[in-house]
């Protein structure tokens, strides 16, 4: 059987009529930039999600982007976020002027260690910028200490984890403003390119909404230079259809990945653990394996679709090759992205997929006496 790595044809099927009618819509209204869509969505999406402003842009890395400016991050500033996590996020440092550094993750974990970011502390250090990556939120409690302690801005970037939950709070809502990013493949997607600010603090959100219209505060008054971050009525649009059915497609997700775990519990990869205090949302489902590229390849032989996220981390990039301290330098890092994969996820997909891709991963078998527990240790 072949199974795609993600099916957003076979996800989107069921709106057909909805989105065409809301596009629609939007072309008899003839506005198609920051109007009445985007500012239903932004209510409906405060008001689902249980957040004062949401305020909507044109991508996750503009989200990011203005949240730094908002939060008075600027050159010669450092931020301290993790490397294993898209260039956005580092990107987004370097918009501003600042310098990213890179903290490790925990052991057995592909979230940032609160440990090795106190170590990273200096007197430059104005902000933390926590990853929620592939759909896991991370236990927020350590990063408000370690801010409130430093007086350092908390930022979360939650592109990856819509909905995700830790200790009774959702992602993006637990720090000084959160990041979303509703590129198509997200947990809400759009059919184009968004992004979401949102924050608890009035003056926070009224400075976001101006920057993402070039400064503007009111009509043709520019109270600063700012940028073309708007986001079109057409996404708009099409995140209001897809807004109520985020619930329902995160169980699905839920659903798959318990049966993956099922199916997986005696295979040659280490599964993702359930979240013990929140909702982890699958964004990705990411196995390890210290023979990935074998897996990988035998995967693909047989019609299964996968995908590294992300092979390299950032600190490792030539990109970031002056401000990485090169390799070693986090070792817990270096390692998990040596050895990840992330198999079939989406809401569309079928038991029997799943099924297929776990019988494929079974059948692939053990090598020699290497074998992976639920740590991701190679004993």
């Amino acid at each position: 059987m072949n199974v795609p790595f993600v099916d957003l044809r076979r996800l989107h099927a069921g709106s057909r009529a909805e989105l065409l009618a809301a596009f629609a819509r939007v072309i008899d209204s003839a506005g198609y930039v920051q109007g009445r869509e985007v500012e239903s969505f932004e209510h409906e999406f405060s008001e689902a999600y249980g957040v004062n402003h949401a305020v909507a842009v044109s991508n996750g890395t503009a989200a990011l982007h203005l949240a730094l400016i908002a939060a008075g991050v600027g050159p010669g500033d450092e931020v301290i976020t993790v490397a294993n996590t898209f260039i956005a996020t580092a990107e987004a440092v370097s918009m501003v002027g600042a310098v990213p550094v890179f903290a490790d993750v925990q052991p057995g974990s592909y979230l940032m260690d609160p440990a090795d970011v106190e170590r990273k502390v200096t007197a430059r250090t104005r902000a933390l910028i926590v990853v929620h990556l592939y759909g896991e939120m991370a236990e927020m409690a350590p990063f408000q200490e370690i801010a409130t302690r430093h007086n350092l801005r908390l930022i979360e970037d939650a592109c990856q984890a819509h909905g995700a939950t830790a200790d009774g709070r959702r992602a993006g809502t637990v720090s000084d403003l959160g990041c979303l990013s509703f590129y198509p493949t997200k947990n809400l997607g759009t059919v184009g390119e968004g992004g979401m600010v949102l924050t608890a603090d009035k003056s926070l959100a009224s400075r976001v909404r101006s920057l993402r219209d070039h400064g503007q505060t009111s009509r043709h008054r520019h109270a600063e230079p700012g940028y073309n971050y708007r986001m079109p009525e057409l996404q708009a649009a099409a995140l209001r259809v897809f807004l109520p059915q985020l619930e329902r497609w995160n169980a699905r997700r839920v659903a798959a990945a318990r049966r993956y775990r099922a199916g997986l519990a005696d295979s040659p990869v280490c599964v993702p653990a359930e979240t013990a205090t929140g909702q982890h949302v699958y964004h990705l489902f990411v196995v390890r394996s210290p023979q990935r590229d074998a897996l990988q390849q035998f995967l693909s032989m047989r019609g299964i679709g996968t995908a590294i996220h992300y092979p390299t981390p950032i600190h490792l990039q030539p990109a970031y090759a002056r401000e990485g301290s090169g390799i070693g330098s986090l070792p817990q890092t270096e390692r998990a992205v040596s050895e990840i994969l992330s198999l079939p996820m989406h809401p569309a997909i079928s038991s029997a997929e799943v099924d297929a891709v776990c019988d494929a991963v079974r059948a692939f078998g053990w090598s020699g006496a290497e074998r992976t527990n639920r740590e991701g240790v190679t004993t």
